[in-house]
């Protein structure tokens, strides 16, 4: 299976400085189940399994992606705790994360904000690179500079 639909958008690796600094921002222990939404090749899941060992899922449409995703948590060892997952994030379930990771634009952002406000439990995080969810404020904003991108990252927990 290649493609579900077409990506909303294109695959934009979160850079290693703002990948660090996300996690910390999430404050992961390894009981967290920690799901990235655009996954991509799943760097952010694999480090915050290596650093944190924690769990997760990741959620792509792009299967070439989601391929390289699984080969390299296998190789990392982490094939147990980490799953990717070929998924609309439009129709998908989140309710078992308690932290979700984002790196998309804001009007997808806006748009996946009433599902995250539903699905997730109280007390859930959600951590965005660059973009925010409108206006709903979020809890802490970090700006990373200087940085490879100059990056903001942003903080929510479902009330």
């Amino acid at each position: 299976m290649a493609l579900l639909r077409r990506p909303d958008i294109g695959f934009i690796p979160t850079p290693p400085d703002a990948t660090a600094a996300m996690l910390r921002l999430a404050e992961l222990t390894p009981g967290d189940r920690v799901y990235d939404l655009g996954c991509g090749d799943g760097r952010l899941l694999i480090e915050a399994a290596l650093t944190y060992g924690v769990s997760g899922v990741g959620f792509d449409v792009d299967s070439a992606l989601l391929d390289q995703a699984r080969a390299k948590a296998i190789a990392a060892g982490l094939g147990d705790r980490l799953t990717f997952i070929q998924a609309d994030l439009f129709t998908s379930d989140f309710s078992g994360a308690t932290v979700v990771l984002l790196y998309l634009l804001p009007h997808l952002n806006l748009r996946l904000r009433p599902r995250l406000l539903n699905q997730l439990r109280p007390g859930s995080r959600v951590i965005s690179h660059q973009f925010d969810m409108g206006d709903w404020p979020p809890e802490t904003t970090l700006k990373l500079s200087p940085s490879e991108e100059d990056s903001t990252l942003y903080r929510w927990r479902i009330p």
